[in-house]
């Protein structure tokens, strides 16, 4: 496994692969899965926290049933821009999943995600219930989105083309 960069990663995208976001809790994960052309960030179901080698063997089947070729994982960012004990948490879920998969991770900076998620599921008029089972999975869709939109924004002579038949390779990231 290799912490990539969001530039490296249509590297890791050829064959008909996806991108997943994760948007990870102290309870929950939330998961989305893009579409094929990277255009869209369609949320999964939560997966219910319990022990971490549970969540990541039912994670690694989600990845795996929906052919992920990478996972953008949100990196909880203090508003000032240090990082503290959730982005901690984030970094060791990764170096942890590193040990049960080859699958690349990017890092992605995740402030105000989950803010915006829940506007927009007020704005759809879910009750407060329905907006707690759904909040997480939401922030990782827009934690995905944003990483799609950047991926679309990159400029072509600067990467491979999405689906391009470039070799993926490791990096190393502190």
């Amino acid at each position: 496994m290799a912490i990539i960069t969001i530039e490296q990663l249509p590297a890791w995208l050829a064959d008909g692969r996806t991108l997943a976001g994760l948007d990870l809790g102290d309870k929950t994960i939330g998961v989305a899965v893009s579409d094929r052309g990277f255009a869209f960030a369609h949320p999964r179901p939560v997966i219910m926290r319990k022990k971490f080698s549970l969540d990541a063997a039912v994670l690694l089947a989600l990845l795996k049933k929906e052919n992920v070729g990478a996972v953008a994982i949100g990196l909880p960012i203090n508003m000032d821009g240090s990082e503290g004990p959730r982005a901690q948490k984030s970094r060791a879920f990764v170096r942890n999943m590193a040990q049960l998969s080859d699958l690349p991770f990017v890092f992605w900076d995740e402030r105000l995600s989950t803010v915006a998620a829940e506007r927009t599921l007020i704005e759809m008029d879910f009750s407060r219930a329905k907006r707690a089972g759904k909040i997480d999975s939401a922030a990782a869709a827009f934690i995905l989105q944003g990483v799609l939109d950047r991926l679309q924004s990159l400029d072509s002579g600067d990467r491979t083309e999405l689906g391009g038949q470039a070799e993926p390779g490791p990096t190393d990231d502190a």
